[in-house]
């Protein structure tokens, strides 16, 4: 099962967007896939100091993102980092939970020069749980956008590549 995950906090999203973009190029390469959306259980996380403290759907979230065969995951990119509500989320995680799970990293912002949080910020994080973060990490800024959707051709060409690896993973995982 895939699981997507955007730290979006509004909607429209250019977040969830970007997500949805991704997850479409995956196609149905890891079955059932459903995409999760901070804006629907952000104060639920928020309140939480720990998991069991979760309930509702925030605790269903959790428990997809545990369970996942495969993560898609972004954030917006708020003072130069993910938001402090897509941390706090992973920190419910538990540390086992996403060993050796396949996870594409991207991220959104205003302009390019937040582009290296998906480097610097996000891969060590999901380093720590353990987790095959692919090589190509995507990071789209508000030009790369048309319509509410990824267009530019960088941008896209990095889903495509980023989906690619994803899926050439599969074999590895499935032990």
């Amino acid at each position: 099962m895939l699981i997507g995950f955007s730290a979006n906090i509004q909607r429209p999203s250019k977040t969830r967007a970007l997500v949805e973009e991704i997850m479409a190029a995956l196609g149905g390469g890891f079955g059932p896939a459903h995409l999760h959306d901070l804006s629907d259980t952000a104060r639920a996380f928020g309140g939480a100091l720990h998991a069991g403290e979760l309930t509702g759907e925030a605790a269903r979230v959790l428990a997809a993102i545990e369970r996942a065969d495969a993560l898609v995951v972004a954030s917006p990119v708020y003072k130069g980092s993910y938001t402090g509500l897509f941390k706090h989320v992973f920190d419910l995680v538990r540390p086992d939970a996403l060993y050796r799970k396949p996870v594409i990293v991207a991220a959104t912002g205003g302009g390019p020069r937040h582009a290296l949080v998906v480097e610097h910020q996000m891969r060590p994080l999901f380093g720590f749980f353990r987790a095959r973060v692919m090589p190509t990490a995507i990071y789209a800024c508000d030009a790369d956008f048309s319509d509410g959707k990824p267009a530019d051709t960088t941008v896209r060409a990095r889903i495509a590549e980023a989906a690619g690896e994803l899926l050439d993973s599969r074999p590895a995982f499935a032990a």
